[in-house]
């Protein structure tokens, strides 16, 4: 299968066959700052459709391009790197920092806290830009939190379509919830 940067993509990993899209957990997908409720959901599809965008879009509020975007995955994930597809004449993002594991980040934890990589991003308009991660820290990946803050110079900030490529671990965290401990067993709780 070959695509549009010059070389045959299975041979260099971009097939479908390492895309992390079928890992994501699409009904907890969020945003903060989106100009229409739940069109974060929209920019996650297959690696085959990332040019298809249908007129669906996620865009920030005008006046204001930066974007919070929480991603859970349904099992634990190693992430290699990363795509963006922004939306044209400037309101493509320009930046992004990324936060892993960290649940309810809003903007102000994410001016405050250190990122675990971050990248100037470049007008990407025909998918053929991917970032790779600093992959020994992107293992055991449970959530993924990506922070836009601003835009080429547009008034909003537009994505098109956002991929992750690496391999699932097949391993879920599950969540703890009822913990009984006992000072003394109670015999009769034991049958």
């Amino acid at each position: 299968m070959s695509c549009t940067h010059d070389h045959n993509c299975e041979d260099h990993e971009c097939s479908s066959d390492w895309s992390l899209y079928k890992h994501i957990d699409l009904s907890k997908v969020s945003a903060l700052n989106e100009s229409v409720s739940g069109s974060a959901k929209s920019v996650f599809k297959a690696w085959e459709q990332r040019l298809h965008s249908s007129g669906e879009h996620l865009e920030s509020n005008e006046g204001d391009p930066e974007l919070l975007v929480f991603v859970p995955f349904t099992s634990d994930v190693k992430i290699k790197s990363i795509s963006i597809v922004g939306g044209p004449e400037g309101t493509s993002p320009s930046k992004l920092r990324v936060f892993i594991n960290r649940e309810g980040i809003d903007f102000s934890d994410a001016e405050s806290m250190q990122a675990v990589q971050e990248w100037e991003l470049a007008e990407n308009l025909q998918g053929v830009l991917e970032y790779q991660t600093r992959y020994s820290k992107f293992q055991s990946v449970g959530n993924i939190t990506l922070h836009f803050p601003e835009s080429f110079g547009g008034d909003t900030t537009q994505i098109r379509y956002i991929g992750f490529k690496g391999e699932a671990t097949q391993l879920k965290r599950d969540v703890v919830a009822t913990i009984v401990y006992e000072i003394r067993p109670n015999p009769s709780d034991h049958k």
